[in-house]
């Protein structure tokens, strides 16, 4: 019976990292493959082995051609949603409850792949204070945290989006004016 083939894939594109080369994503993948298996780095491209040589050298150049422009259309993509969430803001909205009582919401957090349950059961250990993920007005997600934990709410968001390459992402806190009740006449 003969041994079993072992095949090994890419952690970024999750092909066969023979097939990387024609995806998208090829710089990262050989950079990946580089990293975590250099042995099977240096087998594929370090060689000089024709990878197509079964075609003719007008077919090859062609193709080589328009997988390039393909894998730098997809870097210019990566880059423009990079710098389109930079300039999104993510707002920390102080609301007062009742006479010195306030709570914290936090909006706008859906569009950097957070996952808002398990950020909102952080903050309520970290602070010692309920938290929940609820919709605001208008139907979107938001974070309601119990207290005014504002500025330290602020620091660890900083310290977050640090941690995911999202420096340039603005955080504005506004304070909401509770409305006055009329005294009767």
């Amino acid at each position: 019976m003969p041994e079993p083939i072992h095949v090994l894939y890419c952690g970024v594109c999750s092909l066969p990292v023979e097939y990387c080369e024609f995806g998208k994503t090829f710089k990262k993948c050989k950079q990946w493959l580089q990293e975590n298996n250099p042995n099977e780095f240096n087998k594929l491209y370090n060689s000089e082995a024709p990878v197509l040589s079964s075609l003719s050298k007008e077919r090859e150049a062609e193709i080589s051609e328009s997988l390039a422009k393909m894998q730098l259309k997809e870097e210019r993509k990566e880059a423009r949603e990079l710098r389109k969430l930079q300039q999104e803001k993510i707002l920390i909205k102080r609301i007062p409850r009742t006479k010195h009582k306030n709570i914290i919401a936090i909006s706008n957090l859906d569009q950097f792949d957070i996952d808002m349950k398990k950020l909102a059961k952080k903050f309520a250990s970290k602070f010692a204070t309920g938290a929940s993920v609820s919709k605001n007005l208008e139907k979107k997600e938001e974070i309601v945290i119990q207290g005014d934990v504002g500025e330290e709410v602020e620091v660890y968001l900083t310290e977050l989006l640090k941690e995911k390459g999202l420096e340039g992402v603005k955080l504005e806190i506004v304070d909401e004016k509770r409305h006055a009740r009329k005294k009767p006449a």
